[in-house]
Formats: structure tokens, sequence, C-alpha cells
């Protein structure tokens, strides 16, 4: 169970480093896309900037040798012609792209008739002396005098005020965006096991304190194994949590058991003493009869018989109820079950007088329902002064079957105990004139079986309630 305990830990610990680990990889994936795009954002914003700026003055007519230009090492600039020509540099820049930018090739005189203008294959008209409002934003390297990097560059065409196009190529250098990312890729590959082993080491003793009362439930419920002692119970850690409900459904469960091996041990030492009695008596009278045939009495053995067997019959029926036997699904005319039982009861010694029963099915046993009723009529006519009522009644959905004799009653503080195994009240303890004790816990243990119940009303009223079919 340790192991099982530590297995639990284990991959408490796990399962939280995954989660853990699989939520810091796709956060930081993230953070490092959206820091990424935000770097490369800004450098086309500072190339678009430049680059305006070298346009601006193109397109006052600022002549080309004479353009301010951005320092080359942080914004190289190259101004070209539509036919490719460089037209100017800033300082130091060599290539862009590959391309070198070494020769500068200064505008030639303007034709008359605009020639070389490229207006007409324009996509986009630019006016002299304007600047295109858009710019093309890509990536691409630049050698800076003897240093070759990757830079974000901005495009921006514009025309002088001669007509002529130039195209402005100006770059932002990429080295703080990849240094920035670097940086937070770096803290976040040592960050993120130290973190990590920070979440097992926490969860681990979280789990290991949330399963100590789980722990000690267990090594009680081994100890209460080992010692078959089911009067102990397990710790209640009183947390109001699963585990408190766990340990308080364990206390009910032993309470059950230990009440059903109680009762259980009970029912065999009264089994026990009643078999006792008539087998004894069998017994002697049997003896007796072997030694001296003339004095056997027959119809004594035949009775003490009969009572043995019935107390069998008995004891077989609550085994079968205890051991929860499932009644049989048949529909039963509970008046006619009622006509059918008093109509086999010719000789007792109080008749039993039948009401105008109702016509109401119930589903069950036949067999153990005329049990029932059998017994009930039985403790009426052991307990009557001169008068046994039976009858049928239906009340909403329950079918409801009475039984009253005139005789003494049950008093208030005995209603519940004589539905228990072996309990006969003062007046009828005597094995000649009473049960076994036996009849009435029978009968409560069917009617429950059957979805019902038993119960005794006004003193010698006994009501058997069962679900109408």
């Amino acid at each position: 169970m340790r192991r099982f305990f530590g297995k639990v830990r284990v991959r408490a610990a796990a399962g939280a480093s995954l989660v853990v680990a699989v939520a810091l990889v796709a956060a930081g994936t993230a953070l490092l896309l959206v820091l990424k795009n935000n770097l490369v954002g800004q450098a086309d914003l500072q190339a678009e900037n430049a680059a305006r700026e070298v346009a601006t003055q193109i397109a006052t007519g600022k002549p080309y040798e004479k353009l301010d230009l951005p320092d080359g090492d942080d914004l190289p600039v190259v101004v070209l012609a539509e036919d490719g020509r460089v037209l100017a540099a800033g300082d130091d820049v060599r290539a862009v792209d590959g391309k070198a930018v070494t020769e500068r090739h200064p505008p030639t005189a303007r034709q008359p008739d605009g020639a070389g203008s490229g207006d007409d294959d324009d996509d986009r008209e630019i006016k002299p002396g304007e600047v295109d409002d858009e710019a093309r934003h890509s990536g691409g390297t630049a050698t800076v005098g003897h240093r070759t990097a990757d830079y974000r560059f901005a495009t921006v065409e514009a025309k002088d005020t001669q007509g002529d196009k130039a195209v402005v190529r100006a770059g932002a250098p990429l080295a703080a965006e990849r240094e920035a990312v670097g940086s937070v890729r770096t803290a976040m590959l040592i960050g993120l096991p130290c973190l990590l082993l920070v979440v097992a080491g926490v969860t681990w003793l979280v789990t290991r304190r949330a399963l100590r009362p789980v722990e000690g439930i267990r090594r009680e419920m081994a100890a209460i194994t080992a010692s078959t002692d089911l009067s102990r119970r397990v710790p209640e850690p009183g947390s109001r949590d699963e585990i408190d409900r766990l340990a308080r459904t364990t206390n009910e469960t032993l309470g059950a058991l230990q009440e059903s091996v109680e009762r259980q041990r009970r029912f065999v030492a009264d089994a026990s003493h009643e078999l006792r009695s008539p087998i004894a008596s069998l017994r002697t009278q049997l003896e007796v009869g072997i030694a001296h045939p003339e004095l056997l009495d027959a119809e004594g053995a035949v009775e003490d018989a009969v009572r043995l067997q019935n107390l069998a019959a008995d004891l077989l029926l609550l085994a079968r109820l205890d051991a929860g036997e499932r009644p049989a699904d048949t529909r039963i005319d509970l008046a006619a079950l009622v006509r059918e039982e008093v109509s086999q009861r010719v000789g007792d010694r109080i008749a039993v007088e039948v009401g105008e029963p109702a016509g109401v099915e119930v589903a069950g046993s036949r067999s153990q329902l005329g049990r029932v009723l059998g017994n009930l009529l039985d403790n009426a006519q052991r307990h009557a002064a001169g008068a046994v009522r039976a009858g049928v009644v239906r009340d909403g959905r329950w079918a409801v079957l009475r039984v009253e004799d005139d005789g003494p009653g049950v008093p208030p503080e005995e209603r519940e105990r004589i539905f228990e195994r072996f309990v006969r009240l003062d007046d009828a303890r005597s094995r000649d004139d009473g049960g076994a004790g036996l009849g009435l816990a029978i009968a409560r243990d069917v009617a429950e079986r059957h979805g019902g119940t038993l119960t005794v009303r006004d003193g010698s009223v006994f009501e058997l309630r069962l679900p109408a079919a």
C-alpha cells in the first residue's frame, strides 16, 4: 500500500510538471513570437522613417550628391534609379542583398519627351515632387564596411521636381531583435527546468500531506482486519473534504458490518437454543419409546417433529432473505390470497372474519406473501379474546392488508421490538402457546423485500402496506 501511495505521489508530481511544462512551452513560444513580431515591426518603422526622410529630400529637388543620408552602420540607405543605377548611397555601404553599390551614376539631363520616366508603366501615378504613400518591407542583408548583417528594408518611391523617379531603400538592423529574442530564449531554457523542479517538489509535498489521512485509514483498516475487532473505527480528519467523507463512510460501513456480525451471532445462538428443546424432547420420547413402548407419546413426538420442521423452515427462509434473495415478480390478487388462506383455517380456535376486500394486485412472491399473512393470522389468533378480522383496501398507490384482533394489544414501547428475531413478549413466552419469535421478524423482512412496510397500529392492528401493481 505504501508503494501504491508512492506511485500516486509520483504520478501526481509528474502530471503536474507535465501540465506546467506544456503550458510554459506554449506561453514561451507565444511570447517569443510576439516579441519577435514587435521588434521586427519597430525595425520596419525605423527603416520606413529613414527612407521617407531621404525620399522627401529628393521630392523637394535636393541634388542626389548632396542628400543628407543616415549613418551607414545603423541605417544603410541606397537610392536607385528605375533602371537600377545607383544614384546615392550611405557612407561605407558596399552592397545590399549581395549587389555592389560602390558606383554612383548621377542622372543625366532629362529628355524633352520624358523618355525614361516610366510614368506610362507605373501602377501608381506619382506626380513630380511627391513621395509614394505606400512602402514595401522585406528582409535582406547589407554590407557596411567589412561587416555583413541582416536588416529589415523599407522601400519608398519618390519623384524629383524634374519628374524622375527614384527608389529609396533604407534598412534597420536586426541585431537588437535577435539579441533580445536570444536573451529571452536563454532565460526560458534556464528557468523552465528550475520551475519544473519547484512544481514537482511542491506537488509531492502537497500530495503527501493530502494522502496522510488516507494512510492513517489504511493502517487502521489493516489493524482491524488483523485483529477482527469490528468495534474499532478509522480516524476522521475533520477536514470536511473527500477524505473526511471517505473516513465517515468507512466507519459507517464498519458499524453496519459490526451490527450484522453481532446479529448473526445472536441469530446462531438463539437458533441453537430454540432447536435444542424440541430435539431434546423428541429424543427423550424416542428413547422412552424404545425402552418402554407402552409409554411412547406418539402425538407428542409428532408435535415436536412438526415444531422442529416449522422452525427449520423459518430459519431457512431467514437465511435466504439475509442472502438478498429477490422475490418473484408475479402479479397477485391480495384479496384472493386472503380468502384462500382463511378458507384453510376451518379448525382454528378463533375463526377469522373477512371484510369486503378490495380487488387490488401486487407484484411479488405468492408463497412469501402467503407466509406473511399466515404469520399475522397466527399471531392474532394466539392473542385474540374472541374475534379476528382481516381485510384489504387500496390507499392511493398502496395495497393495504390489515389483520386485527380483540386482544390486549401490543404496548407502545414494544411495537418495534416484537419484530426482532426470537423476541417473545412476557405473555407469549410459553413454547406451547407461542412460537419461536420468528413469525413477525419474517413477516417484516418479506414486506421490506417487496418494497413495503409492516407496522403495528392502535395496539392490535397489524398493517401491511405494499406497492400496488
